[in-house]
C-alpha cells in the first residue's frame, strides 16, 4: 500500500506532466521541486529528473527568448535617441533578467539543499555509488550549462556552484585533475571581469574566490606530493 507521501509524490509527478501537456511551464517547475524536495527520503529516478529538466529549460528558456526581443528593441530605441523609451525598456529588461536569477537560485537551491545530498554517492559502492555519481554529474553539469548562459563569472551563486563542482570531481569522482581545471577556469574567468563586480555582491563573489584559489592550491600541492611518491 503506498504511504502519503510517496502518493503526493507519485501525484506531483502527474501533476507536472500534465502541466508539461498544457505547456504551462512555471506550474511544471512548482510540482516538479516539490518532488526534489522530497527527495531526501527516496532518490529522484531518471523520469523524474528528466521531468525537472524539461521544466527548468523551457522556463528559462522563454525567458531568454524574451531578453533577446527586449535587448533588440533597447537597440532600436537608442538609435532613435529617443531616452524615455531606452529607460522604460532597460527597467524592463531588468525585470526579466530578475527573474532569470531567481530561476537560477532555484535550480541552485534544490541542487545544494535536496539533489546532491541525496546522492550520499561516498557512502554506497559499486553499480549503486556509480548510479548517483552520475545523476549528481548530470544535474550539476545542467546547472552549470544554465549558470554560464544566464549569469556573470563574477555572481556569486556562479562562483559557488563552480566551487561546490570541483570539490565533487575531488573529493566524489577522484578527478583531481578536472577539479582543477574548473576551479581555475572559474576563478580566471571572475578575475577578469572582476571591475564589473557591484557592490552588493562584492564580499561575496570574492569570498568564494578565495575558497577556489585555496582549494587549488592545496590540491595542487597534493598532486605534485603523489606524483614524487610514484
Amino acid at each position: 500500500m503506498a504511504t502519503e507521501s510517496s502518493s503526493s509524490r507519485e501525484e506531483n509527478v502527474y501533476l507536472a506532466k500534465m502541466a508539461e501537456q498544457a505547456e504551462r511551464y512555471d506550474e511544471m517547475v512548482e510540482y516538479m521541486e516539490k518532488v526534489a524536495k522530497s527527495s531526501d527520503t527516496q532518490e529522484v529516478s531518471v523520469e523524474e529528473r528528466n521531468l525537472l529538466s524539461v521544466a527548468y529549460k523551457n522556463v528559462v528558456g522563454a525567458r531568454r527568448a524574451s531578453w533577446r526581443i527586449i535587448s533588440s528593441i533597447e537597440q532600436k530605441e537608442e538609435g532613435k535617441g529617443n531616452e524615455e523609451h531606452v529607460s522604460a525598456v532597460r527597467d524592463y529588461r531588468a525585470k526579466i533578467e530578475n527573474e532569470l536569477n531567481k530561476i537560477c537560485e532555484g535550480i541552485l537551491g534544490l541542487l545544494d539543499g535536496h539533489l546532491i545530498p541525496s546522492a550520499g554517492s561516498e557512502f554506497k559502492a559499486g553499480a549503486e555509488r556509480r548510479e548517483a555519481s552520475e545523476n549528481t554529474m548530470a544535474a550539476y553539469k545542467a546547472a552549470q550549462e544554465i549558470a554560464a548562459t544566464e549569469l556573470a563569472p563574477t555572481h556569486p551563486i556562479r562562483l559557488g556552484l563552480s566551487l561546490n563542482f570541483s570539490v565533487f570531481y575531488y573529493e566524489i569522482m577522484n578527478s583531481p585533475d578536472q577539479a582543477c581545471s574548473l576551479a581555475k577556469n572559474a576563478f580566471d574567468e571572475a578575475i577578469s571581469e572582476l571591475d564589473t563586480l557591484g557592490e552588493e555582491s562584492y564580499k561575496d563573489s570574492t569570498l568564494i574566490m578565495q575558497l577556489l584559489r585555496d582549494n587549488l592550491t592545496l590540491w595542487t600541492s597534493d598532486m605534485q606530493e603523489q606524483g614524487e611518491d610514484q
